[in-house]
């Protein structure tokens, strides 16, 4: 390379200085040129701390590579030592360095544990000397920049913190190491204030109150028990929402997105407004996959997680206790589609939409990670993207279920072209979660081997619905979509499944490890695509896009009836159409 100093590769320069290098004729970088990478020995300590400055007036490959002097591969602890000294405590932060913070921070869980990096954070806020020649004058300034990490670390997992053990322990240890800085270093107070402020603190101090005359063990103690933030809080598991499946025969349910402390008599309540039952005459069964039965108490809790892995929820009638037989397929069941048809199809694609955002806005970025790289128990920290994935397949679902239960071929037409209108109505409000799911439900073997009805379907509507279906169009990796989404202006709901596709993706193409160092350029790649989400939810939705008169509507989008059967969905095909 011309020069002693070690360099690391940056596959951006091709995309970022092409226009540099062509008038030289100098081969570009591309991905098969070897990584450089940060080696982690005493003697090549210094390589970390030598971040070259910009240069303007020389433009040779060598000075653009420098310039471009980004962390590619390494270890954890070295990659953490690098941050920590790139980083700038103006009030306008460095792009670059802001960026790398972010991609450290959204995917460290990849490669040490949360208890690692609280220790090595620790570490370099304690440390006497700094890589072995640190200024007296330099030490609080080290302080601040790991006071400043742990500050956007705290933002970025929020709640998921008062769960883990390790991080309250680390934020207590660094606050109170703070508390003993702050009369030795007082410019440390902004950050002391800043912790204050997060943990939830009753009071706050001068820095007067700090010095040695005034602190005491008492005085700790004193802290510790008003750290409202690190105190545990049982009710967050109770508060917590998943989906709840009622079945009403063995192929049909009613989805009910239900808190986990919910009682059985709140579940029925909700189940027997969706069937338009008398709530009196039902009973709620939890039926194991063996086949035992027990009906629940009123007062029962019945929401847990591990349900499904043993059993489910069935509605039965209460006239057949003894026997225990499901609700069978009835009348009602087939005049079911026919309250749709007297809905608005806005207002019913903006209830929707507010569902779907409430999902959406509820899934931390780091769930996308959890998600991809399959962790152990990974799965206590992706459910709201699983409620979401969930409900984008209920809806699909829905569509299908809706339109095979009626047996009217007018009615039916009607129907279809009610969802043609909701789809559209769904794009236009930039929810492209519940737009792909209705244009998927409506494509469904099932419903598009429905000759008679789409025969019927006027001219406009199949017009419309084709200019729908190009948008889903997987062609050159869903550039329709990709260009569509682009030029929508937040907020927005992505289709998730096509966002985690991305992120599988570069993780299955890339190794997570090279030469035992982490391949920090493909966490970058992962991290810059899961701000996708930040980027969708940079704006909120309006809370009141939908009018309080249209409750009996909320309840009927938040409680889907749907067959999550393809067997059972053909039957229906094949009964109101039969083959020819």
């Amino acid at each position: 390379m011309g020069s002693s100093r070690l360099r690391v590769f940056d596959p951006h320069l091709e995309r970022k200085d092409s226009a540099a290098l062509s008038d030289r004729e100098l081969p570009l970088p591309t991905f098969d040129v070897p990584y450089f990478k940060y080696i982690d020995e005493e003697d090549e300590d210094d390589e970390w701390s030598s971040r070259s400055q910009s240069s303007t007036e020389d433009d040779s490959v060598d000075s653009l590579l420098s310039d471009r002097y980004v962390v590619v591969s390494g270890t954890p602890e070295k990659i953490l030592e690098h941050l920590l000294n790139d980083l700038h405590l103006e009030e306008v932060q460095d792009k670059e360095t802001e960026t790398l913070l972010d991609d450290f921070l959204l995917t460290y869980t990849v490669f040490m544990t949360t208890d690692d990096l609280c220790q090595a954070l620790l570490r370099h806020y304690s440390a006497k000397k700094y890589q072995g020649k640190e200024e007296n004058s330099d030490v609080p300034c080290r302080k601040r920049k790991v006071l400043h990490l742990v500050s956007q670390w705290i933002s970025l997992y929020k709640d998921w913190l008062q769960e883990d053990e390790h991080s309250k322990m680390f934020l207590k240890t660094i606050y109170r190491n703070v508390l003993d800085d702050v009369y030795e270093y007082p410019i440390l107070e902004k950050e002391l204030k800043e912790f204050q402020k997060i943990l939830g603190m009753h009071r706050r101090h001068t820095v007067d109150e700090y010095s040695p005359q005034r602190k005491n063990k008492a005085l700790f103690h004193q802290f510790s028990l008003k750290e409202n933030w690190l105190q545990h809080r049982g009710t967050v598991t109770e508060t917590e929402e998943i989906f709840c499946h009622v079945y009403i025969t063995e192929h049909s349910y009613v989805s009910v997105k239900a808190k986990v402390s919910s009682t059985a008599q709140e579940i029925l309540k909700v189940v027997a407004e969706k069937i338009q039952h008398a709530e009196e005459d039902l009973a709620l069964v939890a039926v194991t996959f063996s086949g035992e039965k027990h009906e629940l108490q009123p007062n029962d809790l019945v929401i847990s997680k591990s349900l499904e892995a043993s059993g489910r929820l069935h509605v039965y009638r209460k006239d057949l206790a003894d026997t225990l037989n499901p609700c069978a397929e009835n009348e009602e069941s087939q005049q079911r589609p026919l309250r749709i048809l007297g809905m608005n199809t806005w207002d019913l694609a903006l209830e929707l939409m507010n569902f779907d955002w409430s999902l959406f806005n509820s899934i931390h970025e780091q769930e996308l990670i959890y998600f991809t790289f399959s962790r152990q128990g990974s799965g206590e920290h992706t459910v709201n993207l699983s409620l979401l994935l969930q409900r984008c397949n209920e809806v699909q679902l829905w569509v299908a279920t809706e339109i095979l239960l009626c047996n009217q071929l007018g009615k039916r037409v009607q129907l279809v072209k009610k969802f043609i209108k909701i789809a559209a109505h769904c794009k236009a409000q930039r929810n492209l979660n519940s737009f792909f799911a209705i244009v998927m439900g409506l494509n469904t073997a099932s419903v598009s081997r429905l000759s008679q009805t789409w025969e019927k379907i006027p001219g406009k509507f199949k017009k419309l619905f084709s200019e729908l279906e190009s948008l889903t169009d997987p062609s050159l990796n869903h550039k329709a979509y990709r260009d569509a989404f682009k030029k929508m202006k937040p907020p927005k709901i992505p289709f998730m499944p096509l966002l985690l596709k991305d992120v599988t993706f570069i993780h299955e193409g890339n190794k997570t490890f090279l030469d035992n160092l982490v391949n920090f350029e493909k966490l970058h790649m992962i991290a810059d695509t899961v701000r996708t989400l930040r980027h969708c939810r940079t704006n909120q939705f309006g809370s009141d896009m939908s009018p309080k008169e249209h409750q009996e509507l909320r309840a009927y989008v938040n409680h889907l009836y749907v067959i999550d059967s393809q067997q059972a969905l053909f039957e229906l095909s094949h009964r109101i159409e039969p083959r020819v």
